[in-house]
């Protein structure tokens, strides 16, 4: 089952109220100057809010042109079910499509819009208009990019709260019982910050090293999608997509960030794509 952005279950409650490209994926525009971690409002782990449905922004990308982007899953912008996860045939809002960015927001209140952009790049809509035919890239790359509007890049960090980093982009993916670390952000939770931190271990590798199957403590709910993992290390590993029934009751799908971004890379049309580190150290102190 997806751990989807919680599209249905938004409704129900309106009832009641690779290596190649490694160097540069890693490396910040000089031009920009991020917000004090402590002072941003859009960081990674921000509530990301289209057309309702609520997502988990996981990493700060940039390209040649200076403009900045959050990442979250493709499916995010879905126009589909909860079993709709392969993306070769999945529908999805289009690129321009309005996002919001907003904290503190629950099913009792809508929270606090603190920034807007756009969809910019979707791996499905990428997938769709190319023929894309390989059964794992269509299965697992589920990748989105959110333009932040010139007016709210300022109030941008690239740091994950609690954590720290990412200190850069994991290419080899991850090996069994290899912990890792994520920062969540469902509005299911109700606003309890303690339970946005993850951590957990790694299950290994599928689908050709497009997916890990992971397992935390507090698995990954809808409105957690799109988060981001960190490897042991601090560098940036997947993104959160599926919540799963095998080979762990309760273990999330997280796609392979390596492979995602190498995909946009090629196929976006956004030159000089990349992530952008965090400016606070990885401290895993958990």
């Amino acid at each position: 089952m997806s751990v989807r952005s919680w599209r249905a279950l938004a409704s129900m409650a309106s009832a009641v109220v690779m290596t190649a490209a490694a160097a540069s994926s890693t490396t910040a525009s000089a031009a920009t100057d991020w917000a004090p971690a402590a002072d941003a409002t859009i960081h990674p782990g921000v509530q990301m809010y289209t057309e309702g449905a609520q997502c988990t922004g996981n990493f700060v990308f940039t390209d040649n042109s200076g403009a900045v982007y959050v990442g979250y899953a493709a499916h995010c912008a879905g126009t589909g079910g909860a079993t709709e996860t392969n993306g070769c045939d999945s529908g999805s809002l289009p690129l321009g499509t309005d996002v919001e960015f907003v904290q503190n927001g629950s099913l009792i209140t809508a929270g606090e819009t603190v920034g807007t952009g756009e969809l910019a790049y979707s791996s499905w809509l990428t997938m769709q208009g190319r023929g894309e035919s390989d059964d794992n890239t269509c299965s697992f790359n589920d990748f989105a990019l959110v333009k932040v509007d010139p007016g709210f890049v300022g109030d941008v960090n690239p740091s994950v709260p609690f954590w720290g980093g990412p200190v850069g982009l994991d290419t080899d993916g991850t090996t069994s019982g290899e912990r890792v670390y994520s920062f969540g952000n469902s509005s299911l939770r109700g606003g309890i910050e303690q339970l946005s931190p993850k951590t957990g271990i790694s299950l290994g590798s599928d689908g050709d090293g497009w997916t890990h199957p992971v397992y935390t403590a507090s698995p990954g709910i809808p409105g957690d999608s799109g988060s981001g993992f960190m490897s042991a290390d601090g560098e940036a590993v997947g993104v959160l997509a599926t919540l799963q029934i095998a080979p762990l009751v309760g273990s999330n799908g997280v796609g392979d960030l390596a492979h995602e971004l190498a995909y946009a890379q090629a196929n976006s049309g956004l030159s000089g794509l990349r992530l952008v580190p965090g400016t606070e150290p990885f401290s895993p102190i958990l």
